[in-house]
């Protein structure tokens, strides 16, 4: 009778058979990947990887995937190196997956235009984000390695152009698998101590391997969410890293960043020289009108002074008090000649004067007697002469 196994059993020795098989220990295999799933709890990938007539299961754990600059897509086309085996518990032949590369396309392009797209369509890199670069900054933050030409060519620019600006240097790496974290970290710790008013994050130039610091997420985000302004100032002047896009400047080189970052003195001395001529100008200028118009103000006020206006016055009744002088004097001279002529006219008509020609008036009781037949023998008269009266008796 032929031995009898388990399916157990039988799926362990097939293993142990595939296992020992050194020719599928290490294969490449080229295909497109189907029924893609990003098991989150343990991070593994689970996807099947087939061409036009066939397909084949495959798993790609955490400690593997992790290695990867881009995520696997569905129908994505890919060349993976991977062991052949079995799953015991569902006997499912499959391959295990460790190391993935796209095909036709560089692993680091396909991340890097993977992440543009993610970052773009959450709105990382819209204009409305963008900060103000300061004109006048006090203090410039320096986000590089401390060894590089990139730190050297900075603080060369900056002393140069603007040697009253303080730069505060935080060195990092910049290549490496441990960069972009130390590049978040520094921006992070530079913003909650407020240690600058604009920051340069950048290095030289090199190979997209050298500057896969600055396409990674977390530098990324770090820049998104600094409340200083930030400028970019990766080495390159014709290619963008997603730092590029983020950032609220781009500078093709660190120098470049630094003449971005603060302004020229001896730019600013000419500027205010000329200021200064046309301030100098100005004030002179407007002191003179001014002047003018003062001057002006003093003659009206002059003129509507009380003073003035009572000299007026004065100078007004002078005038009148001489007019009615002259009036006065020429009225009573008028009225003197008319009081002679009066006078030599009452002068000829007083009866005085008429007596003093020998002429007399007779006079009984209170009447003038005109007439001798008013008249009789023994009337007492008085006779009125020149120089006195006397009674007479008439007979």
């Amino acid at each position: 009778m032929p031995d009898i196994i388990s399916v157990s059993a039988l799926n362990r020795y097939v293993k142990s058979i595939l296992d020992a098989d050194s020719n599928i220990q290490s294969v490449y295999i080229k295909g497109q990947i189907s029924n893609f799933k990003n098991h989150y709890q343990t991070g593994h990938f689970y996807f099947s990887l087939k061409d036009e007539k066939a397909q084949v299961r495959a798993v790609m754990f955490r400690s593997a995937n992790q290695k990867l600059k881009f995520t696997p897509e569905n129908d994505m086309s890919v060349i993976v190196r991977a062991r052949v085996s079995i799953y015991e518990v569902s006997g499912d032949y499959q391959i295990y997956v460790d190391d993935m590369q796209p095909d036709g396309v560089g692993a680091l392009a396909l991340a890097f235009e993977q992440l543009r797209k993610k970052l773009a369509a959450e709105g990382l890199f819209d204009a409305e984000h963008k900060k103000k670069i300061p004109a006048f900054p006090k203090k410039v933050g320096v986000v590089t390695s401390e060894s590089g030409a990139a730190v050297r060519d900075i603080i060369n620019v900056i002393s140069r152009r603007y040697p009253v600006c303080e730069i505060i240097l935080y060195p990092v790496a910049v290549q490496g698998s441990t960069a972009a974290e130390q590049i978040a970290r520094a921006i992070a710790y530079l913003n909650r101590e407020d240690a600058a008013d604009v920051l340069i994050v950048g290095r030289g130039g090199g190979s997209i391997e050298d500057l896969w610091a600055f396409n990674e997420e977390a530098t990324a985000r770090a820049v998104y969410e600094s409340r200083i302004p930030v400028i970019s100032a990766v080495g390159h002047e014709t290619d963008f890293t997603i730092c590029d896009y983020v950032a609220d400047l781009r500078a093709p080189t660190p120098s470049a960043a630094a003449e971005l970052a603060v302004p020229d003195i001896r730019e600013l001395r000419n500027i205010f020289f000329t200021y200064g001529q046309r301030i100098s100008k100005g004030t002179d200028a407007a002191l003179e009108e001014r002047a003018q118009a003062l001057n002006n103000l003093r003659i009206r006020l002059a003129s509507a002074s009380p003073a003035s206006y009572i000299e007026n016055l004065m100078l007004r009744l002078d005038r009148v008090s001489g007019s009615m002088q002259s009036a006065y004097e020429k009225e009573i001279n008028s009225k003197k000649a008319g009081l002679e002529i009066l006078t030599e006219r009452l002068s000829q008509s007083d009866p005085l004067k008429i007596l003093s020609k020998g002429y007399g008036i007779v006079t009984k009781g209170a009447d003038v007697i005109t007439d001798c037949s008013e008249l009789e023998s023994g009337d007492i008269i008085k006779l009125r002469l020149y120089n006195g009266e006397k009674e007479c008796e008439v007979l």
